[in-house]
C-alpha cells in the first residue's frame, strides 16, 4: 500500500508498507527499505517527528524525509537504478534453428524435426542479423544463440562468431556470446571452438537422472548422461586452461515441474555433485508447448511457494556450512533490493527490457520484442513482431507499436495494485505472462500467478533480511557480487 505524504506527516517522501514477519516494511520508490514496529509506525504516519530522535534519523538516512537536497540526491539514485532507460537493448536473441532432437514436456521454443532444414537460419540472415545488432547503442552487445537446439545449425553459429568479432574490431562493443544448448550435438570441434571464444555455455539440469528424464526426453539416448558429459568436458577444458573454476564454468537452469516439487534437495544436491555454482529454481512458464501439457505436468502457486522456499532454506544453510552456491532468483532479486545496480533482468524492470532491452530475432528474419513474444507468433499472435530484417531501419524497430506497446503496459505505475506494491521498486511485470493467462496485457494482479510467486518470493527475503543476521547478510553480499570472467583476446581460428 501507498501512502501521500499530503494526508498525513508532511515531513515524509511517499512511502509503500506492507507487515511482513510481524513488523511493517516500508520502501520508497529510490529502492530504500525499513522496519517498524506499529508504535512506530503509527509516529511515522501521524508525525511530527522530533528531529533529534533515533526514528527521524533512520528514516532520513533511507531517503523517506524530504530536506532542501532530497531532490538531488533521489535524482542521482533514480539515475543509477534506471540507466537502462537510455542504453538501448543490450541482448540479442538469435534463433539459429526450430529444430530440436528432444521431446521436452515443457518446450517453449515448438520445436520442429531435425529434417526441417527449411527452419534453419541462413547465413545471409544471420549476417544482416549481425549488422543489426550493431546499430545499437548500447556499448555492450550479448549475442544468445537459441532454439530449438542451436548446435543443429553449427556453421551458421561459428559464422556469427567471427563475422561478429570482425565487425567488432571496428565498432569496439563489448562483445559477449552465450549458447543455450541441450549439450546433445557437443563434440571436440565445437567444444574448442567455444572455448577458445570465451562463450557463456548455459545448459537444462533439471535434477537427478530420473526426474531430468521425465522432463526432458531424448530418443537418441540418455539425456542426463549426455549432458552431464559434456559439463565435465567444459569444466576439465576451463582447468586444463588454468581458468578459474569459479567464474568459468557452464550454467545450467532448471525448470519446476509437478514431479520437480517432492525433490528440492535432491537436485540442488544434484547441481553441487556436478560441479555447479548456481542454482536457478525457475517455475514453469506457460508458453508453447507447455501450455498444451500443463495439466500433466502444472502445479499451484502455492505448490511452488513451498518449493522454492525450502530450496532457498537449504541453499542458505547450505552456504552457513562452508559450501559456496547461489539460488539465482534470489540473487537477482537481492541485487535490486540491496544496490542501486540494475541486474540485467528484463523482467524485473519498469518498464520491463522488451524491444528496449533486449530483441529477438526469428530464423526467417522476423524481428520480436522478446523470446516471448516470438514464442507468441508460434501460437498464431503476431502482435510482438516489430519488423523484419531488411524492411525496417533500427529506429523504426524500436519505435514500432509493438515496442510502444510492451512499454505502456509494464510501467508500474499505470498498474493498478503494482502502483501501491511495498515491492515495486524490486519487482516488474511481463505483459506477455498476463496476455497468456489472463487475456489481458495489463494483469489484473490479486489473481496474477506470477505476481502471487513473486510476492512470497520477497515475503520470504525480507523475512530473512529482517533477522539482521550478519552470516546470512555476507552470504547475500557475496551473491550479488559481479565478476566479469576475461580470457586474453583470441588468435584466428
Amino acid at each position: 500500500m501507498v501512502v501521500s505524504p499530503k494526508k498525513i506527516n508532511k515531513q515524509l517522501a511517499e512511502i509503500r508498507f506492507r507487515k511482513v514477519g510481524g513488523k511493517y516494511l516500508l520502501t520508497n520508490d529510490l529502492g530504500r527499505y525499513l522496519w517498524l514496529s506499529e508504535e512506530q509506525y503509527e509516529q511515522v504516519l501521524n508525525g511530527p517527528l522530533e528531529e533529534d530522535s533515533e526514528l527521524y534519523a533512520r528514516l532520513r538516512d533511507k531517503e523517506f524525509l524530504k530536506d532542501r537536497q532530497y531532490s538531488n540526491r533521489a535524482a542521482k539514485i533514480y539515475r543509477s537504478r534506471y540507466e537502462f532507460l537510455g542504453g538501448g537493448p543490450n541482448l540479442h536473441i538469435m534463433i539459429l534453428t526450430l529444430r530440436c532432437n528432444y521431446t521436452c514436456l515443457y518446450c517453449h521454443a515448438s520445436r520442429e524435426p531435425m529434417k526441417a532444414f527449411e527452419f534453419d537460419m541462413s547465413k545471409e540472415t544471420a549476417r544482416q542479423v549481425v549488422d543489426m545488432i550493431f546499430e545499437t547503442t548500447n556499448p555492450a552487445i550479448n549475442i544468445e544463440f537459441q532454439g530449438g537446439e542451436p548446435l543443429a545449425n553449427w556453421d551458421v553459429l561459428r559464422y556469427v562468431v567471427d563475422y561478429a568479432e570482425e565487425v567488432n574490431k571496428e565498432k569496439g562493443k563489448d562483445l559477449a556470446f552465450t549458447l543455450v544448448s541441450n549439450l546433445s550435438l557437443m563434440d571436440d570441434e565445437k567444444l574448442d571452438f567455444l572455448v577458445h571464444h570465451n562463450i557463456y555455455v548455459c545448459t537444462s539440469i533439471d535434477g537427478p537422472r530420473e526426474i531430468h528424464e521425465k522432463n526432458r526426453m531424448y530418443k537418441g539416448g540418455s539425456s542426463y548422461d549426455l549432458t552431464v558429459s559434456w559439463v565435465k568436458k567444459f569444466h576439465d577444458a576451463y582447468e586444463k586452461l588454468g581458468y578459474d573454476l569459479n567464474l568459468f564454468h557452464v550454467d545450467a537452469l532448471m525448470t519446476t515441474t509437478k514431479y520437480s516439487l517432492p525433490y528440492w534437495k535432491e537436485i540442488i544436491d544434484e547441481y553441487l555433485k556436478l560441479g555447479l555454482k548456481s542454482v536457478h529454481l525457475r517455475p514453469l512458464n506457460p508458453f508453447g508447448f507447455a501450455e498444451k501439457t500443463w495439466k500433466e505436468i502444472g502445479y499451484t502457486s502455492d505448490e511452488f511457494i513451498d518449493f522454492y522456499n525450502k530450496g532457498l532454506d537449504y541453499i542458505i544453510e547450505l552456504n552457513k556450512n562452508g559450501v559456496e552456491v547461489i539460488e539465482r532468483m534470489a540473487a537477482i532479486y537481492l541485487t535490486r533490493i540491496l544496490s542501486d545496480r540494475d541486474p540485467n533482468y528484463m523482467e524485473l524492470r519498469s518498464p520491463c527490457g522488451a524491444g528496449i532491452g533486449q530483441i529477438a530475432y526469428n530464423y526467417d528474419g522476423k524481428i520480436f520484442t522478446c523470446d516471448e513474444g516470438r514464442m507468441m507468433a508460434q501460437m498464431d499472435n503476431d502482435m510482438f513482431q516489430m519488423g523484419t530484417i531488411g524492411k525496417e531501419s533500427y529506429p523504426e524497430l524500436i519505435e514500432s507499436d509493438a515496442v510502444r506497446t510492451l512499454v505502456l503496459a509494464s510501467i508500474q505505475d499505470a498498474i493498478p495494485h503494482c502502483a501501491t506494491c511495498v515491492y515495486k521498486p524490486y519487482c516488474g511485470v511481463c505483459p506477455i505472462y498476463n496476455l497468456s493467462t489472463q487475456g489481458d496485457l495489463f494483469g489484473k494482479m490479486p489473481s496474477n500467478g506470477r505476481c502471487k510467486n513473486m510476492m512470497a518470493n520477497f515475503d520470504r527475503l525480507f523475512e530473512i533480511l529482517m533477522t539482521e543476521d550478519d552470516e546470512v547478510l555476507k552470504i547475500f553480499d557475496r551473491w550479488i557480487t559481479v565478476k566479469l570472467r576475461q580470457i586474453d583476446a583470441c588468435d584466428p581460428y
